[in-house]
């Protein structure tokens, strides 16, 4: 039995945009608990050369949104890679989660076999299944978890149970 693209795709991206939703509640209670400025949070990183909790967003919104138009061949809204609040963050998770409730099951038929160009300069082409499975979901994933890791590193009350949903 084989699972649909639809399946692996929308509902999946929309549980991880659900985790990140959670984590920016628990942030921003933290923040004003502990008397920290959310900013400080949202500026946060786990290393110099890695993006910040913001960046870590616009990521995995990015990843979900490209991952459906690359399929279907169509394109996607553009966001600005210019949020500085956790009020902004929300407003990006739910932009995205409105995009990714346009799809639906038939707009996904066939895309397993579409043949999609991984971003980047590597000119490397995957068939979709393949594409979602080696490429979209674990990114979109480690932008999830590395948000998950910046905000336990700065403090914040967040656990495995929020990741899983």
């Amino acid at each position: 039995m084989s699972i649909s693209i639809y399946r692996l795709t929308v509902p999946m991206f929309q549980r991880g945009l659900a985790s990140l939703k959670t984590y920016l509640d628990k942030a921003e209670a933290y923040a004003k608990e502990k008397n920290i400025d959310p900013a400080i949070l949202v500026s946060a990183r786990l290393a110099p050369d890695m993006l910040p909790l913001a960046g870590q967003y616009q990521r995995a919104s990015d990843s979900a949104k490209f991952t459906l138009a690359r399929l279907t061949a169509t394109d996607a809204p553009k966001f600005e890679d210019n949020d500085t609040t956790i009020d902004q963050l929300r407003e990006r998770l739910a932009k995205t989660d409105a995009y990714l409730g346009t799809f639906s099951a038939q707009a996904l038929e066939g895309a397993e076999s579409r043949q999609i160009t991984l971003p980047g300069k590597s000119g490397i082409v995957l068939p979709g299944e393949e594409y979602i499975t080696t490429f979209a979901l674990p990114n979109f994933y480690f932008h999830v978890a590395t948000a998950h890791a910046i905000l336990r590193n700065q403090g914040a009350p967040i656990g495995k149970r929020d990741y899983l949903g």
